[in-house]
């Protein structure tokens, strides 16, 4: 079965009809962006801090195969057994059959991008598992049945009044309730319970150093250090890319990410796993799944300097109006819509142009991605390939000829100054102008810059005389 090709504008117009919400979403986006900005400012070696993690990763990706064996290596020696997976269907085996193996019936879950990337946890509860996401953010959408739609922040896009009557209907909590901390408060007794009642802890990965054969998980909630504090199994899960050569690189990551995802100085947890605990067992799932492919193509391979900060999300003017659920991918925003075309670019060929080519998400990302520079040339590729739509392919095709002949493009502009202010505004306004659906166009200048211009060089010029 083919699946059905994934429409971004069709999917980010159902969430804009609902005009508040798209406003009070882009005003909390926003938000997070500008506390963004006020930590970087903190720091008078940002740039010389972004220019090293950029050097460090590029360096890093120039000789992965050899950083991952040493991170086995390295592993191994401290006790871990370390697994290879080639996609997402080899990764959930895995990890089921190290819970099988164990005769787990329940798991606690630190936040991990990857599993959402592999949909580990309806597989797992296919196979009668009891799955539970101990972030804060993510157990909201788990209990409402969605996808995160944000990387950092998963439940952004919830109002605390909708979190209220969720916790009403599976908690009992009281009704009308949206007192922030009684509701944290309500979810931390459930959640324990969960920690208590859990015979394995998954996390992800932030950062796995190949000198160490240790990682370091990061969070705010301490979610990953109780998970994996009881239980006798510690899955870790990471993509290949989250290698870093030495740990004294890691203080360079650790001060860039935090402050560029949600404005704090540091992650108010930084955890490091060496080995696993006394009678314990520590297994590391080290998962390709398409990123040796984006590894292969120069125009993208940067894309996997990326990580997870968000900082690219929370400033994208599309991001923040059309929601992250509007992308029907693991990770929205401006990198998702470089990495979902890279595993496949037919189902995800409208994502390189749920952009505006601002470049806000190259100037924010702490290890210099150009991310721009990327959504543009994956518009190239997709046009190459063919997976153009028809009133794209038509208007490019009228662009390219008004634009490569001058008299005609002037001809046309006095034609469309002068007719344009008289047309009924249906003919103005319709299916075919998708520009204009929720915006008005500005009026038409009585003049063009060219005349404009001509006028000005005869003043000039009568001005010298």
């Amino acid at each position: 079965m083919i699946a059905a090709k994934h429409d971004h504008p069709t999917n980010a117009q159902k969430f804009t009809d609902n005009e508040p919400r798209a406003h009070w979403h882009d005003q909390a986006i926003w938000f997070v962006r500008s506390k963004r900005d006020k930590a970087a400012w903190t720091l008078p070696e940002w740039e010389l801090l972004r220019e090293r993690a950029s050097q460090i990763k590029t360096h890093m990706l120039s000789n992965l195969a050899g950083y991952l064996e040493q991170f086995e290596a390295e592993a191994t020696r401290r006790g871990a057994v370390v697994h290879w997976a080639k996609d997402a269907a080899e990764h959930n085996e895995i990890v089921l059959s190290l819970l099988q193996k164990h005769g787990v019936k329940k798991v606690v879950k630190s936040k991990s991008m990857l599993t959402e990337e592999c949909h580990l946890n309806p597989f797992l509860e296919r196979h009668g598992l009891e799955v539970v996401d101990t972030d804060l953010g993510e157990w909201i959408v788990q209990l409402l049945h969605e996808p995160p739609s944000h990387i950092v922040m998963p439940a952004i896009h919830i109002k605390r009044e909708e979190v209220g009557e969720l916790f009403h209907e599976h908690l009992g909590t009281e009704k009308g309730a949206t007192d922030p901390p009684y509701l944290v408060n309500a979810a931390r007794v459930e959640l324990r319970q969960k920690f208590l009642g859990a015979e394995a802890g998954i996390t992800g990965v932030n950062f796995a150093i190949a000198e160490t054969g240790g990682f370091v998980v990061c969070t705010n909630e301490g979610n990953c250090d109780l998970g994996v504090s009881l239980p006798k199994l510690h899955i870790a899960c990471m993509g290949m890319e989250k290698i870093i050569p030495r740990a004294a690189d890691l203080s360079v990551f650790l001060r860039l990410l935090a402050r560029s995802a949600t404005g704090q100085p540091i992650t108010t947890y930084s955890s490091h796993f060496h080995g696993p605990m006394e009678g314990g067992e520590l297994h590391i799932v080290i998962v390709d799944n398409g990123r040796s492919k984006i590894l292969g193509t120069p125009e993208f391979r940067r894309s996997l300097h990326c990580i997870r900060c968000g900082a690219c999300m929370n400033t994208c003017p599309v991001y923040r109006r059309s929601g992250g659920h509007s992308y029907e991918t693991t990770v929205p925003g401006p990198i998702g819509s470089i990495l979902a075309p890279s595993r496949d670019p037919a189902q995800h060929s409208t994502l390189p142009y749920a952009c505006s080519l601002c470049g806000s998400c190259s100037d924010v990302c702490p290890v210099k991605i150009d991310l721009h520079l990327q959504l543009l040339t994956w518009r190239k590729q997709i046009a190459a390939l063919g997976l153009l739509p028809f009133d794209k392919r038509w208007g490019m095709w009228f662009a390219g000829k008004l634009f490569s002949h001058p008299r005609l493009y002037e001809f046309m502009g006095k034609v469309g100054r002068k007719l344009w202010p008289w047309l009924p505004r249906f003919m103005v306004y319709n299916g075919l102008n998708k520009w204009g659906k929720q915006r008005e166009l500005p009026p038409m200048p009585k003049k063009s810059f060219r005349e404009l211009y001509a006028e000005r060089q005869k003043i000039a010029e009568k001005s010298k005389n």
